[in-house]
């Protein structure tokens, strides 16, 4: 193993974090892992990584980090306009990033959070099957820690030419207003038939109580029938809970593993990389589609990432 980044500024919360960490959720523990997933997945193919390899997830202000050893490096997501040197850098392309070069990835001027993939990897701990650091349980990733002025990350990096260019097409666009496709329920039937018109038909501001656990909404209340209240029960990736206030909650990557209020609805795992690039302020509107159309989304995306492993391969 060989040193390959020394962090010269943190940025706002830079964290390790891979596809998470599953089947603990019985036992409290969150499954955390990358907020866009797609982004994270994408940054890894294009260094020639296995998609799911540990990235540094930058939220809003990305860091400083100088270049230990010579590596090939991918940066995808909000556009953070990142700079070597001083000098601008594409996103959605890997590139070689020398030794004594340093990387500004810099504030973000469209989406919420960058992905920066380091070919060959970064040598964190598997913590119960996982490198994503889970902030609130204080372990995984780097020293169960977001990223800290001096800390040293290590990997073994691997050096892959020609570098590789997303297709303009595939890479997503981040809007101030954007539409989020939901599964309706499971507790519908608690929610007055005014409210779920009023959910999907007017909309929802993100406010600024927004970060890894969930993000906290504005729009019109939404009254429930019977009370906010039910018997806890697990909570799924992108699950909308509505308590007493009647403002709903999308609930995100290191969100608590059971909630005793009402949802609306669950985010379909396609749209949720969308609502991670949120800002505050960001104008949200819901639409309903079927369990069947969201795995249909779904297997389309992992077709599409399959098909970007098979080319960054050749």
């Amino acid at each position: 193993m060989k040193d390959i980044l020394k962090v010269l500024k943190p940025g706002l919360q830079t964290t390790v974090q891979n596809l998470g960490r599953y089947g603990y959720q019985q036992f409290g523990i969150s499954p955390s892992g990358a907020m866009d997933s797609y982004s994270m997945q994408v940054a890894n193919i294009l260094v020639g990584n296995p998609k799911g390899e540990a990235v540094l997830e930058a939220a809003l202000i990305g860091p400083e980090v100088e270049a230990l050893s010579d590596i090939v490096i991918a940066i995808c997501g909000g556009d953070f306009t990142p700079k070597v040197d001083g000098m601008e850098v594409s996103m959605w392309k890997s590139f070689l990033f020398r030794k004594g070069q340093v990387l500004t990835v810099g504030h973000c001027q469209r989406g919420a959070r960058a992905y920066l993939a380091i070919g060959g990897g970064i040598d964190v701990p598997f913590v119960l099957g996982s490198k994503s650091t889970f902030l609130n349980g204080k372990f995984g990733g780097f020293e169960g820690r977001a990223l800290q002025k001096g800390d040293v990350l290590v990997g073994n990096p691997l050096i892959r030419r020609p570098y590789k260019m997303l297709h303009p097409e595939l890479v997503p666009q981040y809007a101030k207003e954007m539409t989020i496709r939901v599964v309706i329920g499971p507790h519908e039937d608690r929610f007055t038939e005014e409210s779920i018109h009023r959910f999907f038909s007017e909309q929802f501001v993100v406010t600024h109580q927004a970060n890894r656990m969930g993000y906290q909404l504005k729009g019109p209340k939404l009254e429930h029938i019977g009370g906010p209240d039910i018997i806890s029960d697990p909570i799924p990736l992108g699950g909308i809970q509505v308590p007493a206030s009647g403002q709903p909650i999308i609930l995100l990557a290191d969100r608590q593993t059971t909630g005793g209020y009402t949802r609306i609805g669950t985010v379909i795992s396609e749209d949720i990389p969308s609502v991670a690039q949120a800002v505050p302020d960001t104008i949200l509107h819901f639409s309903i589609v079927s369990v069947e159309e969201a795995q249909l989304l779904y297997l389309k995306r992992q077709k599409v990432l399959k098909h970007l492993q098979l080319w960054a391969a050749k």
